[in-house]
């Protein structure tokens, strides 16, 4: 299972959710504090700006940023869920929970794995440049992509509320 979370609510998904393992998927100069209960080597953080195309001063996400996310994904033991965040838990978030669940369950169809996002939150808007770049490292040959353009954009909100990916 796999939970997505703002980073405001991060310390109260862990513990609700029993998690062991935490993906902070946010700008590079942000701090993140781990809950007391997620070791250190099971936390990656990923430092990127929520952006669409390269700007001056920023960083986008990257081939580099797929691969740790993916890496971390697939090193996951699976015996406790793991919690994905961002800032706000609506696109850096959404869009690694997504890449995640596609890459441990490729039998999965695409859409089907982005339809399931959008019932559990309708405020999700996966940053559609890192699902871009999982989609070729995939493999996926653009099904990612459309996937998750056809669920559009999500409602427009402060902060997401947590929410949970099943990957079966």
């Amino acid at each position: 299972m796999i939970h997505v979370c703002p980073l405001s609510r991060l310390e109260e998904t862990v513990t609700r959710t029993g998690a062991e393992h935490v993906l902070s998927v946010i700008n590079i100069a942000t701090p993140v504090t781990l809950p007391p209960t997620v070791l250190r080597e099971n936390h990656l953080f990923v430092g990127f700006n929520d952006i669409l195309a390269p700007q001056d001063g920023l960083v986008h996400p990257s081939l580099d940023h797929v691969e740790a996310i993916l890496g971390f994904a697939r090193r996951w033991p699976r015996q406790a869920p793991l919690v994905v965040h961002c800032y706000l838990g609506v696109s850096r978030s959404t869009a690694s929970a997504y890449i995640a669940a596609c890459a441990l369950a490729p039998e999965r169809d695409e859409a089907e794995i982005a339809q399931a996002l959008r019932a559990a939150s309708p405020i999700a808007t996966p940053n559609a440049l890192l699902v871009a770049i999982a989609d070729g490292v995939l493999g996926r040959q653009g099904r990612m992509s459309a996937a998750i353009a056809a669920i559009g954009r999500g409602r427009e909100a402060m902060e997401n509320e947590p929410f949970e990916i099943r990957l079966g």
